[in-house]
């Protein structure tokens, strides 16, 4: 238990910095690019911005730091119950504020910083009340369910953002966390892990529902961080990435609480929720990235 707390909030940790380093290279793109920050018919951006966003070293070094994210937030899946490490895993939503302040000049109102501190109470609650991870397997008709509800996650949410262009900064935002989500409840249920035997591994569609919702994912949250502010963006992908995981958790693959303690993880899971729902809400009005902001602190943009 210990070490799959240690390793949720280190990918937490990793997926909170990445996200602001990321909206700093959209940031700096669009002013340096201003002829490139093109916008769709809809007012959403175009491939050639978002192309240009992703070639900043922000960016790429941000992408690093999702990547090994991932990674930790994988074993961390498989060592804790789902909803236990997707919500801790999502406390990076506390470092992407936090790091916000300083590195985007965004300020904070008291009631994103008590929606913030609400979602670390929950946390506390969470990680008191949680018992042992379920089991994880589950039959092949399952892992073609979860491939085909990834696919239309990404494809069928990268079409609507699209369309709705720059209104869907909190719908790309909640999509990618949804992405996200089943992402974690792919790890957890992958076949062919332990022990490994990679003739199953490379046949089980869970695999391809990884690489489906992790790529498509982060794509999605691209967009959001382009056309909307960085912290109800961060808070809708949490929203995304948790519920949903966590009730497949309990339903679906045995997660349990402690005994005696269902009402508290009950508790400390929609505290959770409320707090990144009100973080989403009170921050949806954020300059978005295209968007003149003050400029980072010069230690970090060269």
């Amino acid at each position: 238990m210990l070490i799959g707390l240690l390793t949720a909030v280190a990918a937490s940790i990793c997926y909170g910095t990445g996200s602001v380093l990321q909206a700093v290279g959209s940031r700096r793109a669009a002013r340096e690019n201003p002829a490139a920050a093109g916008v769709t018919a809809h007012g959403g951006p175009n491939l050639t911005s978002t192309a240009k966003a992703a070639m900043t070293w922000e960016f790429i070094l941000g992408t690093v730091l999702d990547f090994v994210g991932f990674g930790l937030g994988a074993l961390a899946a498989r060592l804790l119950p789902l909803f236990l490490s997707q919500t801790v895993i999502s406390a990076n939503l506390v470092i992407t504020a936090v790091l916000s302040v300083k590195m985007l000049g965004i300020r904070l109102s008291r009631k994103e910083w008590a929606s913030i501190a609400t979602v670390c109470v929950s946390l506390v609650l969470l990680a008191t009340a949680a018992g042992h991870e379920g089991s994880g397997h589950t039959d092949r008709a399952t892992h073609w369910w979860l491939l085909a509800v990834t696919l239309l996650i990404i494809v069928g949410g990268t079409v609507a953002v699209r369309f709705l262009g720059a209104r869907a900064a909190i719908l790309a935002g909640l999509l990618s966390g949804l992405g996200f989500g089943a992402l974690g409840v792919g790890v957890r249920v992958l076949d062919g892990v332990d022990p490994f035997d990679p003739v199953t591994l490379l046949t089980d569609p869970a695999l391809y529902a990884i690489v489906v919702a992790g790529a498509g994912g982060m794509y999605l949250h691209t967009i959001a961080l382009q056309i909307g502010s960085v912290n109800g963006a961060t808070a809708a992908l949490v929203v995304g990435e948790t519920v949903l995981p966590g009730a497949i958790g309990v339903l679906w693959l045995n997660d349990a609480s402690r005994p005696g303690f269902a009402w508290l993880a009950v508790t400390g899971f929609v505290l959770a929720v409320a707090g990144a729902v009100a973080v989403a809400w009170f921050g949806k009005h954020g300059a978005p990235a295209g968007q003149p902001e003050p400029e980072p602190a010069p230690a970090l943009v060269p």
